[in-house]
């Protein structure tokens, strides 16, 4: 196992210093895809690489997939967004294939919709015609295949291949590409576990296909008109150590650190350089009988000088949960945000159990 983990600690270097060195990119592209997944999850604020255990790891960590104790899994998500403009929903199943493996398919939506299109407002006379606006829709699309196999008796090793597909009406689209891998490692009461997230970097080829109506929209309002190109974004690493802790005959606690460290430049963490951030994630779970869940978290940790300019202030964002199991279900629900708005948002999602699984999965 020394020369695997070696291997590992290699991979996780390498890949983004190589990602890193083809050039700069934006920093934010396909940002839809840093919100999260799971309620479970997004209430202990995204502290969740080393702890997840259902059909999200696909996202999360895909060597969490090998913690199924199902045959098949089944996990629906749903939340909305500035004040139900935006509608982020999410779809998963997960099948053990045997004691040793499992694989799972994955859809992400994230789609503002009803856009109104006031571009040909105007008609051939130069005058407003409402009848002529049209509507369309904003939606970010993304598919993950994922598999997780067991390697040792204690050591799972998991990865993903996304295809991302953005769309705006009939003029805008693009296609992208990418993997995620991530390995778990159990030792007693103690998770630990990495993920490489975009680790070959996902590439997003955008088209466009402007009428001659909306080309003079762009030219009247001074905007440039966009050209077809390439978008990259750059791999992140996440380090994750969790543990379980038993408080009597009835009572449980589970508790995460993440460490995230981005590769795309200065952003405004904790620690950072002008080539890389790096911030923490910490989440908390509790439990009755594993059945009741009560959760909160702390993330998007910033560093920021204060208005008077005098002494750099320490902001963070707080998140909650709760959740409940009946028998093969899970019902699980947050109260938190994007990180880009003051409201916070409420988070549904659902997990059923199909058929109980004959592995030692753990």
């Amino acid at each position: 196992m020394g020369e695997f983990l070696k291997s590992l600690i290699f991979a996780l270097v390498l890949l983004p210093s190589v990602a890193f060195s083809q050039g700069n990119a934006p920093k934010y592209s396909n940002e839809f895809l840093a919100i999260g997944l799971g309620a479970r999850a997004l209430g202990m604020s995204g502290a969740y690489v080393a702890a997840v255990s259902d059909a999200t790891a696909a996202y999360w960590n895909p060597a969490g997939l090998q913690a199924l104790t199902s045959k098949f899994q089944i996990n629906l998500m749903h939340s909305e967004y500035f004040a139900g403009i935006a509608k982020y929903d999410y779809g998963a199943l997960a099948a053990r294939i045997d004691s040793q493996s499992v694989i799972s398919f994955t859809v992400i939506r994230f789609g503002v919709d009803d856009i109104p299109d006031t571009s040909e407002l105007l008609d051939a006379n130069g005058n407003i015609n409402y009848d002529r606006i049209k509507s369309f829709s904003a939606i970010d699309n993304a598919f993950l295949l994922s598999y997780a196999r067991r390697l040792r008796e204690n050591l799972f090793l998991g990865g993903s291949f996304k295809v991302v597909h953005r769309k705006v009406g009939d003029f805008a689209k693009a296609w992208g590409f990418g993997i995620d891998a991530g390995i778990r490692y159990n030792k007693g009461k103690w998770l630990m576990a990495a993920q490489v997230r975009d680790g070959s970097s996902t590439f997003n080829a955008w088209s466009f296909n402007l009428s001659e109506a909306q080309r003079n929209a762009f030219n009247a309002t001074g905007n440039q008109i966009p050209e077809n190109t390439l978008e990259r974004t750059q791999p992140s690493v996440i380090l994750g150590a969790a543990r379980n802790f038993k408080l009597g005959d009835k009572f449980g606690v589970l508790a995460e650190l993440d460490l995230q460290t981005t590769f795309d430049g200065m952003r405004n963490t904790l620690i950072r350089d002008k080539n890389f951030s790096m911030s923490p994630l910490l989440g908390v779970e509790a439990n009755y009988r594993k059945l009741i869940f009560l959760r909160g978290g702390m993330g998007n940790f910033t560093s920021q000088i204060n208005d008077a300019g005098t002494a750099r202030e320490i902001s963070f964002q707080p998140n909650i949960g709760l959740g409940l199991k009946i028998k093969n279900f899970m019902i699980d629900y947050a109260l938190t945000n994007i990180g880009a708005s003051v409201f916070y948002s409420n988070v549904f999602s659902l997990r059923f159990d199909i058929q109980k699984a004959n592995s030692n999965a753990k």
